[in-house]
């Protein structure tokens, strides 16, 4: 960076997010603690929305359920991540990429060994996954930190729109298939917002004090 070249301004939104993101962090100790005072065992709750579930399940539903469940697997969520980001990269906006791609990154690193040392048995009438990693829904949290990501990058509302909706079909379909208990999505949904919020204030800090640095060590005269 030259000394003429302006600097990124602070984003006037980094506070109010880095609440939200610390905010989100707490609420979801407040329901990890919840669940482990419970044994791991589902709460009221859950028994109550599962039911609801299962009362509502169709053949139909179940080839809905499973659209969300198969984009936002093993497989396809990797792609889906990949593929936004090389967008980011081929439209020159490497900074969004970065921050996406750390979004991910770390949201995978923290849920899956959290869920596995948790190991939280999942409904018995799963149609889906049936290892001992229920909580916290890793679908949820990968699809919300995407989805959030996006809206702080992009700042459009249908953006906003378009992930809101795709959160909420996710958790649903996680419950309708009875692999997830209703805490389990919504600590995946907690769990998701928080790193979206921390990553972005993160990267949004580091990236005005690299270009402050870079500024600083242009103007230094040459010995």
């Amino acid at each position: 960076m030259t000394p003429d070249e302006p600097l990124p301004h602070p984003d006037p939104h980094r506070a109010t997010v880095l609440v939200i993101g610390v905010v989100a962090t707490v609420l979801f100790v407040v329901l990890r603690f919840a669940v482990a005072l419970g044994g791991h065992d589902p709460l009221a709750v859950d028994l109550w929305w599962d039911d609801v579930m299962l009362a509502g399940l169709t053949d139909v539903g179940l080839v809905i359920a499973w659209v969300p469940s198969i984009i936002g697997g093993v497989i396809g969520a990797p792609v889906v991540g990949i593929l936004i980001i090389a967008i980011f990269l081929w439209r020159r906006r490497r900074w969004d990429a970065a921050t996406l791609a750390l979004a991910i990154v770390t949201v995978t690193a923290i849920g899956a060994p959290m869920a596995a040392v948790i190991a939280r048995v999942r409904p018995s009438d799963s149609l889906a996954e049936s290892m001992a990693t229920s909580f916290p829904s890793g679908h949820t949290a990968v699809a919300t930190t995407i989805a959030v990501t996006l809206g702080l990058l992009l700042r459009r509302w249908y953006v906003w729109a378009l992930g809101a909706f795709w959160v909420a079909y996710m958790m649903w379909s996680r419950t309708y298939l009875h692999a997830h208990w209703a805490s389990d999505v919504l600590a995946g949904l907690l769990e998701g917002i928080a790193v979206a919020c921390l990553v972005w204030s993160a990267m949004q800090a580091y990236r005005i004090r690299r270009a402050m640095s870079s500024r600083a060590s242009s103007a230094e005269p040459d010995a």
